[in-house]
């Protein structure tokens, strides 16, 4: 008999149940059961990339290098190679711009990558990004059957991966690890485990700006959950592995990361608490409570801006359209406490107007009324609407990395 079998006694005698424990092999059931999805999500994506690629090779330019060495991937080129300590004459007087914007979960993770298979920054910095779609769609996946089923958390990622801004899920920027660490940390708060909830939080705070939205909604979570706790006044109402102090601690882990690295780089600037403010507004990036965001529709209303611009409010208007969708579904909190914090952040944010459905990348729940109503719709007309999805994020992205003057 082997070690994973085991006796159970019962009316009509002793009989073998097989036992499967341990993380191996809930890892293992998981991935099975997002098989399809990922294998979905991956035909998706390579569908974009080899139009993307044919398309790059016609206007003499190779797609690695569109992937991999453009916008911000440069930026964090330079971390990887240097560290932290470039700054660059803005195009405006006295505006400088400086690499301490960047957080350093991907570039860490990239010169790991570097060190272990000797590789060059785009093939390390395309690997780190890609591994981290994978991980993020097979997160996004298990949000989605945790709340909706199989087949709706399928139809999630699918629609993640046809979005019009998907593309930049296989570039080297940062998006795709965020995306990852905040499945995981979400769906870890949705099944109770509040110290990964709190570890991936950290994560997600030093890979990017808005990943303070992962440490809010832990965070927030938590704290409603000692609430209900407070309120009931019942221990036997804990349904946590490790019981109180493992939502405690999740809760005061999750905001470190973020909180971490803004302060430290507070103190490279002599302000611990406003240095990186400072920073980032040299870059042009400040809360104006959606101030350049109104100006830069005006702008397309009156017909002086291209594509981008209407593709930009349309995503934006779809995206809070999305949540008060996901609001009247009465999602679980800690999915509206993240994307409400995304939305702020994204359509308040002065600047880069062209890039906030980029900073919308990540906020994978407001798909989800989306993904539960195709679930219970005819196959055919969920092939026909994924189709059409499809074939406009291969043409879009296409056109980001290959026409389009501005950064995605």
């Amino acid at each position: 008999m082997s070690a994973d079998t085991h006796v159970r006694v019962t009316a009509h005698g002793p009989r073998p149940v097989r036992v499967r424990a341990g993380l191996f092999w809930r890892v293992r059931g998981a991935l099975l059961r997002a098989g399809p999805a990922l294998a979905l999500y991956a035909a998706a994506r390579l569908s974009g990339l080899a139009f993307m690629t044919l398309w790059a090779w016609h206007t003499g330019r190779h797609p690695r290098d569109l992937l991999g060495s453009s916008w911000d991937s440069v930026w964090y080129a330079r971390v990887v190679e240097h560290g932290y300590g470039t700054i660059v004459q803005g195009g405006a007087p006295g505006r400088l711009y400086s690499d301490l914007a960047f957080f350093p979960l991907y570039p860490a993770l990239v010169r790991g990558t570097r060190g272990v298979l000797s590789l060059g920054f785009v093939n390390a910095g395309l690997l780190v990004s890609w591994t981290a779609a994978a991980c993020a769609a097979w997160g996004i996946y298990a949000v989605g059957e945790r709340l909706h089923g199989r087949r709706a958390g399928t139809l999630l990622v699918l629609l993640w991966g046809v979005l019009p801004h998907a593309v930049v899920q296989s570039m080297a920027y940062t998006e795709s690890l965020l995306t990852a660490c905040a499945a995981w940390a979400l769906h870890s708060v949705l099944a109770g485990r509040w110290l990964w909830a709190g570890a991936l939080a950290v994560l997600a705070g030093l890979s990017r700006p808005n990943g303070i939205a992962v440490a809010a909604a832990v965070s927030l979570a938590a704290a409603w959950r000692i609430v209900q706790l407070w309120r009931a006044r019942d221990p036997g109402l804990v349904p946590l592995r490790g019981g109180r102090a493992r939502l405690w601690a999740g809760a005061l882990l999750a905001p470190l990361g973020w909180c971490g690295y803004v302060l430290w780089v507070g103190r490279q600037q002599g302000s611990p608490l406003f240095g990186y403010f400072r920073v980032q507004r040299n870059w042009g990036s400040e809360f104006d409570f959606g101030q350049d965001a109104w100006l830069s529709v005006r702008a397309l209303v009156v017909g002086r801006e291209h594509l981008t611009y209407p593709v930009v409010v349309a995503v934006a208007a779809l995206a809070v359209l999305m949540f008060v969708l996901l609001l009247l579904d009465r999602a679980p909190l800690p999915l509206l406490v993240y994307c409400a914090v995304l939305l702020v952040i994204a359509l308040g944010g002065a600047s880069y107007f062209t890039s906030k459905p980029r900073f919308l990348l990540p906020a994978f729940p407001l798909l989800l009324p989306a993904a539960a109503g195709m679930a219970r719709a005819r196959l055919r007309t969920v092939a026909m609407t994924v189709g059409a999805l499809a074939g406009l994020s291969c043409c879009y992205g296409t056109y980001l990395l290959t026409i389009a003057t501005s950064a995605p």
